[in-house]
């Protein structure tokens, strides 16, 4: 592990927690950091929001990262501001960052998103499918920085649904990485290579702290995605996919993981130790597939006549930004012979027990009323 738990929860960035980030508790937080970190503004959003980098550190090797291009996705706007903390905070390992590496940092690439809560921007346009028509000015800024700053590295961070296990196991994928494909064959450029081995390092880390919970995000080339464009343009880009850890519906333990990822990654790198790692090793990292449901309720018919016997129900959160707090509200998704889903919360009919805590969820009545 490159750095403690108990270290990791001292510089934990603790102004900041929960699924709803915005630009106002960004923007307080960045504010505060010292001048060894260089805080510019970038440009606005549609609506005019400020767009910000954070810069440090002294070394050759530059590497970009933005995150909350998807203004839903706040998980890893999280672990970035832990990142800085841990920055600022000096230790063996932060050093060598900062004295092999140039991090540029955009916390929050899609503000007016983040505000509402939603993936688009205030246009209505998922920024990640805009790279190559540039439509919109955030699609802008970021490309404008990438031109400018002529990074090593791009590290592209976001947040996938709680649908997501790894492989065929009933393990959910709580961090789930790719190494973008650089065209429709997806042939292993020299960039694409390296981002390979990079995830291989810190797949072996994580492995040791949630073991079975990684998992390799689908490959499938679509040059309008950030992520594809800078691999065509043989930057060795990496996307990070914070997902779902038993019971952390909040992402706060992702978020740790996440950045326990990052510095990883950032070490391997100011270290020269990329050479340790195989890119055969990547596709032994199972791929994800969509077997969860967030509730799975198994022989419904015992309280619901309208089902069949051995009937199943699995029921999907819809989040919802309600008075500055995100609500989950449960929506029947499937139902049938769900024998090879698996839910973060799973309940039989025919057992008592179940039956007795099911009465107190607030779907209860969609249950019998189906």
């Amino acid at each position: 592990m490159v750095v403690s738990r108990s270290d990791y929860l001292s510089i934990k960035e603790n102004q900041v927690l929960g699924r709803y980030v915005t630009p106002m508790k960004v923007s307080k937080i960045i504010k505060k950091f010292p001048k060894k970190i260089e805080v510019k503004e970038i440009g606005t959003s549609v609506q005019e929001r400020p767009i910000h980098s954070l810069g440090l550190g002294l070394g050759p090797t530059k590497i970009l990262m933005w995150s909350q291009m998807h203004g839903n996705e706040s998980t890893t706007t999280k672990a970035v501001l832990d990142l800085l903390n841990f920055m600022v905070k000096q230790s063996e390992v932060s050093r060598s960052i900062y004295n092999e590496c140039t991090l540029l940092i955009i916390p929050m690439l899609n503000p007016d998103g983040a505000q509402a809560y939603t993936r688009v921007n205030a246009n209505g346009i998922d920024l990640n499918r805009d790279a190559q028509s540039r439509s919109q000015p955030e699609s802008v800024i970021l490309r404008k920085v990438f031109d400018e700053f002529k990074p090593d590295y791009c590290f592209n961070l976001h947040d996938q649904r709680t649908i997501f296990n790894v492989g065929k196991s009933n393990k959910p994928a709580t961090v789930s990485f790719l190494a973008p494909a650089c065209d429709e064959a997806r042939s292993i450029s020299t960039a694409r290579e390296i981002s390979m081995k990079l995830i291989v390092a810190m797949n072996l880390m994580l492995q040791k702290m949630i073991p079975g919970q990684i998992g390799r995000y689908d490959d499938a080339f679509n040059s309008n995605c950030v992520g594809d464009t800078f691999q065509m343009l043989g930057i060795p880009t990496l996307l990070f996919e914070s997902g779902h850890f038993p019971g952390d519906y909040q992402r706060e333990r992702t978020r740790e993981y996440i950045f326990y990822a990052i510095v990883t990654a950032l070490k391997t790198i100011a270290e020269n130790m990329l050479g340790r790692f195989q890119r055969k090793d990547y596709f032994e990292i199972p791929e994800n597939d969509k077997l969860f449901l967030d509730v799975l309720v198994q022989n419904v018919h015992v309280i619901n006549p309208n089902l069949n016997p051995g009937d199943a129900l699995g029921l999907l959160f819809k989040e919802a930004l309600v008075n500055n707090a995100i609500e989950f509200t449960p929506i029947v998704d499937k139902k049938g012979n769900l024998k090879q889903y698996f839910g973060h919360a799973e309940y039989d009919c025919l057992r008592g027990d179940d039956l007795k805590e099911l009465r107190q969820k607030q779907y209860w009545s969609d249950l019998v009323a189906l």
